[in-house]
């Protein structure tokens, strides 16, 4: 039952991701303040990072759920990953460290990668069975940890299979397969064994995002989608109204519009 939720609810996505064009979704709310960034879980709440680092959960209503106020121990928050809602990363780059908080955004756990003697990571992600995607730079291999940092596997180096090593900004585990995503070079794609698949000359995407086997990012005046075995990329124009914008996530009942100093949500209408 699990399962089929799920694909349900990725069809639903996918399906809004193209129709988001669409005058049926219309401004139901207006986040105002400090938001540098933000996320979305498949729960719909909503988490925003202002440019002091306080990271603050907000429910599908609008209500203040939890609030993360750490925000001078590791330096900036480089990315978060809400994949599962009760098990958030933040990856605070500069210090090599990645902080595991529940659904109320209280630490549960720190990896500290320089004590494992991991100096250049780039780029981090939750995996399908509950671990850490990273990707190391020095050793250019994509490793999969335990919370307590061990190394469960690991692929070989990059450098053997590919021409130019990824500097990804995006790693996402979907549907058996691990996406790095680098903005100048392209997808790379490993399966879970850690074998190279292809590489993707999709660059300069925006919001890059990997639902199922769909890659979905934008430009700065369409919404573009791959479909593995489809060979053309499908586009769509962005509505007026999100532009310009910082960022844009699509969920399936909305659209969130990052702009300067507002988040903007889009409703569809019933």
């Amino acid at each position: 039952m699990k399962r089929r939720n799920y694909i349900v609810f990725l069809l639903m996505l996918i399906g809004v991701y193209a129709r988001s064009q669409d005058t049926d979704f219309t401004l139901s709310k207006t986040i105002r303040g400090d938001i540098v960034d933000f996320s979305v879980d498949n729960l719909g709440n909503i988490y925003l990072l202002s440019s002091d680092n306080q990271l603050k959960k907000i429910g599908p209503k609008g209500d203040s759920l939890a609030v993360y106020n750490d925000v001078r121990r590791y330096g900036n928050i480089y990315s978060m990953d809400v994949t599962n809602p009760l098990k958030i990363l933040l990856f605070y780059k500069e210090f090599g460290t990645i902080v595991m908080v529940d659904r109320f955004l209280s630490v549960v756990n720190t990896i500290d990668l320089r004590s494992l003697n991991i100096f250049q990571v780039k780029a981090v992600g939750l995996a399908y069975d509950n671990n850490v995607w990273i990707y190391d730079d020095l050793e250019a291999k994509l490793k999969r940890i335990r919370d307590d940092g061990s190394l469960v596997s690991a692929t070989t180096d990059i450098r053997q299979f590919v021409d130019v090593v990824p500097d990804p900004v995006f790693i996402a585990d979907q549907s058996g397969l691990v996406y790095l995503y680098d903005t100048a070079k392209g997808v790379y794609i490993f399966d879970h064994y850690g074998a190279f698949q292809k590489q993707l000359q999709f660059v300069a995407w925006k919001d890059f995002n990997v639902i199922d086997k769909s890659l979905l990012g934008r430009d700065e005046n369409y919404f573009l989608r791959y479909q593995s075995g489809n060979p053309q990329v499908q586009q769509q124009p962005i509505p007026p109204a999100y532009l310009p914008s910082n960022k844009i996530i699509i969920m399936p009942n909305a659209v969130y519009v990052l702009k300067q100093g507002r988040l903007e949500i889009y409703a569809k209408t019933p």
